[in-house]
């Protein structure tokens, strides 16, 4: 029953609910008395020839009477109780996805999609239920075996009430027994179902690499194998919860077996009449309830545990990068000094980046290059503050940037990737994503800066169609230059491109870069690319080679150089060549 306890700072702010809730069970748990201690009056006035009409009348108006009371006490228990437990749901769901909102990247490096999703589907479901079917159940079970076990031996017979119960503490045992080995299978089947949760999204996700590649059979059958792990974890859970019934009614039946040949016994030795026995064992039925529902009790409070851990464990994980005290709460701007002696991703032995140094003045376009894995995305991380651990420091403004506030940094930057993510909504409101209150004209002029206004006016419906999950139905530079839009309609102090225009032409690219050459005077844009043509305009150029700089200057200064970058441009000089047929 731990899990009550671990909930019970949900049940202390609802408490006029569920107090509401348990008072009017209790009620009807008193309610349920009435018809067995009738039947056994009437059944006696029968035997004794005493039922006329009228009395028969009274004792059908009670019945009656109890029955509609119970009727509408119910419901409003059900809303009192059930309705906390979808509260509680709801509740601890907001908190899952602001969780989720605020955790730092390596979190998702370490923690899967599917099990996420799973944590936030079926395990708050299991903690739900324990928060309403569990609470009624434990309440009702025993506020109804109380006041049934009460009305017996005060009413009718306290020695066979204490025979009819001999098998109790047996039931007990082996439901508690029951209820540990629950607990251990179902926390096994709630991740087998993260699992399998988790293959459906990537694969679904990643369905076009997938039919590229003809794998779609090796697919379906690693699907088939985590779905049948999935159905033989839950067979085993089935199999503990299958033994709860049985046990439960082989214990009722020996307690009616014992009042029948006890209550016999005590009618024959004139210490209980007829109608009494009915009545006994009348309540005896009404235990059945109680007594399923104590089992029934081990197995939700058991999946609710184990879901609740699950949950909780989750939750108990702090963001890597959180605001200091007295964090500063404004955009910064003004210029970007970068000084880093070292850093590694955690749980990397190899430094990421190793003695970086350069100053990017405000207005200042910044150009980074190198192969991949050479350190320009690392730069980029530690710029967005997605991680932190490094010896050095970064200043915007002359301040070091962990003394902004997180929402403050990030807000002065429009963050382009290399793995651009579009909503399944319309256009217009995947560019306006930062602004959703912006006007028409400035999604349009974002639009044309990022030269994508031309393509949207011939979709089908123009900037309201539907661009699909992920933006499935657009083409790579499409894609790229609804992202760049989408950070241009912030005016950002700083721009990032991260090899943002891989996918478009060496036309459009040169007309975005010009746009952005024109529009922003004043901002400050770092861009990387494999494609030097993206930075050859660059203010100043950064060469990145195994975590650190090994050349810096302008596209004229490198050139002179005659280095990496020289080698890097010859090169691709070479290629456009061939691609034009060896024409010079």
């Amino acid at each position: 029953m731990r899990v009550f306890l671990d909930l019970s700072w949900y049940f202390k702010e609802r408490w006029k609910q569920y107090t509401a809730g348990i008072l009017v069970l209790a009620i009807v748990a008193f309610l349920q008395l009435i018809p067995p201690r009738i039947i056994g009056t009437v059944v006696d006035e029968i035997r004794l020839g005493d039922l006329t009409s009228e009395s028969l009348f009274k004792w059908l108006v009670i019945l009656a009477g109890a029955a509609i009371l119970m009727y509408v006490l119910r419901y409003y228990w059900r809303v009192m109780i059930f309705g906390s437990s979808v509260t509680l749901a709801r509740k601890m769901r907001e908190q899952l996805f602001k969780h989720f909102t605020s955790m730092s990247p390596s979190f998702y490096q370490k923690r899967r999609v599917g099990d996420m999703m799973a944590h936030a589907t079926n395990d708050l479901s299991a903690v739900q239920q324990t928060a309403g079917s569990g609470v009624l159940t434990l309440v009702d079970s025993l506020m109804t075996g109380g006041f049934v076990i009460a009305a017996m031996a005060i009413t009718i017979d306290w020695r066979l009430t204490l025979i009819a119960l001999i098998p109790m503490p047996l039931m007990v045992i082996l439901t508690s027994y029951y209820g540990k080995l629950l607990h251990n299978r179902f926390h096994f089947a709630q991740e087998a179902f993260s699992d399998l949760n988790d293959k459906t999204q990537e694969s679904i996700s990643g369905i076009k690499v997938i039919k590229t590649f003809g794998q779609e059979k090796e697919d379906i059958d690693e699907f088939v194998q985590l779905s049948e792990d999935v159905v033989q974890k839950n067979i085993h859970v089935a199999k503990v919860d299958s033994m709860f019934d049985p046990t439960i009614s082989l214990m009722v039946g020996i307690s009616f077996f014992l009042s029948i040949i006890f209550g016999a016994r005590f009618i024959i030795a004139g210490d209980m009449t007829i109608g009494q026995l009915i009545s006994f064992n009348a309540y005896l039925g009404l235990l059945v309830w109680p007594m399923l529902a104590f089992g029934w009790l081990f197995n939700i409070v058991e999946r609710g545990r184990a879901s609740y851990d699950r949950i909780r464990n989750l939750l108990n994980e702090k963001p890597e990068i959180e605001d200091m005290d007295g964090a500063i709460d404004r955009k910064p701007e003004g210029d970007i000094e970068f000084k880093v002696k070292e850093f590694k991703f955690p749980e990397d032995d190899r430094p990421a980046l190793h003695d970086v140094n350069f100053t990017l003045k405000r207005g200042e376009t910044l150009g980074i290059v190198g192969k991949t894995g050479s350190g320009k995305t690392a730069i980029l991380k530690l710029l967005l503050r997605e991680f932190e651990g490094y010896n050095g420091s970064i200043l915007y403004g002359g301040t070091r940037i962990d003394a902004y506030k997180k929402r403050g940094l990030r807000e002065a930057i429009g963050y382009v990737p290399q793995d651009h993510f579009l909503f399944s909504t319309s256009v217009a409101q995947n560019i306006a994503f930062t602004n959703i209150d912006a006007p028409e004209e400035k999604i349009h002029e974002a639009a044309r800066l990022a030269h994508i206004h031309e393509d949207i006016l011939n979709f089908t419906n123009g900037y309201k169609t539907i661009v699909g999950e992920r933006g499935v139905s657009l083409s790579g530079g499409q894609k790229q230059r609804i992202s760049i839009a989408r950070a241009l309609l912030m005016e950002p102090e700083l721009l990032i491109l991260d090899d943002s225009l891989s996918a478009v032409d060496a036309k459009t690219e040169e007309a975005i870069l010009e746009s952005l050459k024109e529009t922003r005077t004043d901002e400050t844009t770092i861009i990387t690319a494999h494609r030097l043509s993206a930075i050859q305009h660059a203010h100043q150029i950064i060469v990145m080679h195994e975590g650190t700089i090994v050349e810096k200057g302008t596209h004229e200064e490198l050139m002179a150089m005659q280095g990496r970058y020289f080698e890097m441009y010859e090169m691709q000089q070479l290629e456009a060549l061939v691609e034009k047929g060896g024409e010079a």
